[in-house]
């Protein structure tokens, strides 16, 4: 090869590089916030799934224990006005909850918290029936409150599977 043919290899390797090197950072820039974005998006999703969690599990314990505390105060004879203004909130507050984590739990969280929104939503109605005093028959405030003890595992499995989900570990 003679100089001239070098000089022109040369020249034309340092221009191309010179068009390319623009062309080839820009790529790269993009993908890095391509990639910046999607991890932003697993925060934000990790993010709102904890909220949604900590949230229901808040509102079905609390949903949990004023039903308790309802079927102590009306087989003792003392449930009033505030307690059921106070109850009735508090269903709806764990309504609201369980409405809002059916858009964004998995399946298997929906299933947990399906098992115990069963629980909570039978002895609610009963809760009102024996307030309203039109029990069923045999229905009674001590056979709800052993009802009710049905709530407690299923409410533990319920937060053991989202505490797996959001990777924390025993």
């Amino acid at each position: 090869m003679t100089a001239a043919v070098t000089a022109m290899i040369t020249a034309v390797v340092g221009v191309l590089g010179t068009l390319f090197a623009p062309v080839l950072g820009q790529r790269l820039s993009a993908r890095q916030r391509d990639e910046e974005t999607r991890a932003d998006e697993r925060r934000r999703r990790f993010e709102e799934r904890r909220d949604a969690y900590t949230a229901m599990n808040r509102a079905s314990r609390q949903f949990h224990t004023l039903l308790k505390d309802a079927l102590h105060r009306i087989r003792d004879g003392v449930y009033g006005d505030a307690e059921r203004g106070r109850l009735e909130e508090t269903r709806r507050d764990y309504r609201d909850r369980y409405a809002e984590a059916q858009m964004i739990v998995p399946e298997r969280i929906l299933e947990a918290s399906r098992s115990v929104n069963e629980v909570l939503a039978g002895i609610d109605a009963a809760v009102k029936r024996l307030d309203r005093g039109v029990a069923r028959d045999g229905e009674s405030a001590e056979g709800a409150l052993l009802d009710l003890k049905e709530a407690e595992p299923r409410l533990s499995a319920m937060r053991r599977l989202m505490r797996e989900d959001l990777g924390v570990d025993d």
